[in-house]
């Protein structure tokens, strides 16, 4: 991708953003007449959702259409030969956005050689807008970033994540090994929103042992922006399936590195 290249489809996501972000906020203040279904387990979805997205799609196929889209309710169009792809969450949160709660974020992260080149995350009702990549610096709401200064999980909050797609038995086994090295952990609800208080030196780390492409690229590229450690998420088809996502300052990510393997050891097939 070259610079103008890049500057568009930068510009043009901070554009879409925004205007998604102003009409998923408009649902949230009317969400008591909201049509919300269930899509499983502790995974629910809203009109809301289904039209931020649309809308974000429509923005951006219609200003880069030669890229794909992948979003997390209308899945993922033909991705042709060398063409970036639009990684898109609508609602990040969507289970705190239907019970009143403000964390919750659109999540537009965009991805081109197997890299994510850039992300974008914002949680309008609280007026956050992180964004930051390659070429782009790590900022909240224009200000540079600055991760946290512990070295050490004893040293600030984690944020861990959970989903259903976990056994009980796992999140279990991961909690009684980071608590047994000292950590404090912190959850709200949204894997992106959690990543980027990882960028922004609110929290000190952030483990989820599965999650989403679409919940977590766009905060990706933000804290790769801040040089926060992160494994690598995209191998071994992370796009399509998911990965785990583990990420920290210094000395944390090792600990954190350290705690996954573990668990990996130990596991079986009754609780992977």
């Amino acid at each position: 991708m070259n610079d103008i290249d890049d500057g568009k489809h930068f510009d043009t996501a901070l554009d879409t953003i925004r205007a998604a972000g102003a009409t998923a906020l408009r649902y949230f203040n009317q969400r008591d007449l909201l049509t919300v279904s269930n899509k499983g387990p502790q995974d629910f979805v809203s009109e809301a959702d289904l039209q931020t997205e649309l809308l974000i799609r429509e923005r951006l196929c219609a200003a880069c259409p030669g890229d794909a889209f992948m979003g997390e309710e209308t899945g993922l169009s033909d991705i042709g030969p060398n063409a970036g792809v639009w990684v898109v969450d609508p609602i990040d949160g969507t289970q705190p956005f239907i019970s009143g709660l403000t964390c919750w974020c659109v999540s537009i992260a965009f991805v081109r050689g197997g890299e994510i080149q850039f992300g974008l995350v914002y949680a309008p009702a609280r007026d956050e807008l992180f964004a930051g990549g390659r070429g782009h610096p790590a900022t909240l709401n224009g200000e540079r970033l600055k991760p946290h200064a512990g070295k050490s999980l004893k040293e600030g909050l984690l944020g861990v994540g959970h989903s259903p797609r976990i056994a009980p038995e796992r999140l279990t086994a991961l909690m009684l090994a980071l608590l047994k090295r000292g950590a404090m952990y912190h959850r709200e609800g949204s894997g992106a929103l959690g990543l980027c208080y990882a960028a922004c030196g609110r929290l000190i780390g952030y483990i989820e042992l599965h999650i989403n492409a679409w919940d977590c690229l766009a905060a990706i590229a933000i804290l790769n922006a801040t040089g926060v450690r992160t494994n690598d998420f995209l191998a071994g088809g992370g796009l399509r399936n998911g990965n785990p996502i583990i990420t920290g300052v210094d000395g944390v990510y090792d600990q954190l590195i350290s705690v996954h393997r573990e668990l990996l050891s130990r596991a079986s097939p009754m609780t992977s």
